[in-house]
Order: C-alpha cells, then structure tokens, then sequence
C-alpha cells in the first residue's frame, strides 16, 4: 500500500490524508458566522458527521478511491487515536449545537457569540490534533483534557 500511495496526498507513514479534515472545516466556518448571523444555525443544525471513508466516497479528489482503500490498512497506532480524535470532535459539536441553540432561544446574543468562537477554537485544536496524528503522531487528547478546555 505504501508503494501505491507515493506521490498521493496521504501520508506514507499513517496512510491517512489531511482531506478528511475538510469536513470539519465546514463546521468550524459556519459556528464562527453563527455570532454575526445567527440565522446560520440552521446549516449548522443540517451538518452531520461523515465516516472517513463516506467523507471520501463523496469527494471530488483524485485519489478517493486509493484512500478508501488505505484506510483499511491504517496501523493501529494511528488509526485508534485518529479515530478517538474524530470522535470527540464529532461528540463536541453535536454539544455545541445544543448549546447555541439554547442560547438562540433564550435571545441572549453575547453569549451565543462568546459560545460560538469559544466551541470553533476548541473544534480546531481537535482538528490540529487530528491533523498531527495523520502526520504521524499517535498522541491525543483524554477527556480531563477536553473538559479543562471545555470549562467543565
């Protein structure tokens, strides 16, 4: 498979490409818009969390088929803590969703805006975690991390 993926966009250490990440970009851009225009909830509320696999089923880019295929032989040491990161952010927007909504809903617009660049900065350092683990570290973040800056 690392022969096969030379001159790809996926990593020839973790066979991961940085394209999934994409997806979560979307999310992050709509929850920063979410302050100034609060009507974007709604697309906020409309996304859904994508497989790594689907994510690419459903792309554009030259090699989706070849990291369909590579994903299946991602070494463990990459693809359990990747999997855990995707997790977590998936768990930490469907939260922060829940939360903007309620503050949508009680009309309390400074905090809806303190919450959404506070939840966008936190989904983007699980994305920068992602992102190094598809680089090729195996490291994470634990629970105790993600409530500390979660505040809770």
């Amino acid at each position: 498979m690392r022969q096969r993926i030379k001159g790809s966009n996926i990593d020839e250490t973790t066979l991961l490409a940085t394209d999934y990440l994409n997806h979560f970009n979307e999310i992050v851009m709509l929850l920063e818009m979410v302050a100034d225009m609060p009507e974007i909830l709604d697309d906020v509320k409309a996304w859904r969390p994508k497989t790594y696999k689907d994510h690419f089923r459903d792309s554009t880019i030259a090699d989706k088929d070849l990291a369909i295929e590579a994903y299946d032989y991602v070494p463990s040491i990459y693809r359990e803590p990747f999997e855990q990161t995707i997790e977590q952010l998936n768990a930490m927007i469907a939260n922060a969703t829940e939360r903007l909504e309620r503050n949508l809903a009680d009309g309390d617009m400074e905090i809806l805006k303190a919450n959404a660049q506070t939840v966008s900065r936190l989904i983007q350092k699980l994305m920068d975690m992602a992102s190094a683990i598809i680089h090729g570290s195996a490291k994470t973040m634990d629970q105790s991390e993600i409530d500390v800056l979660l505040g809770d």
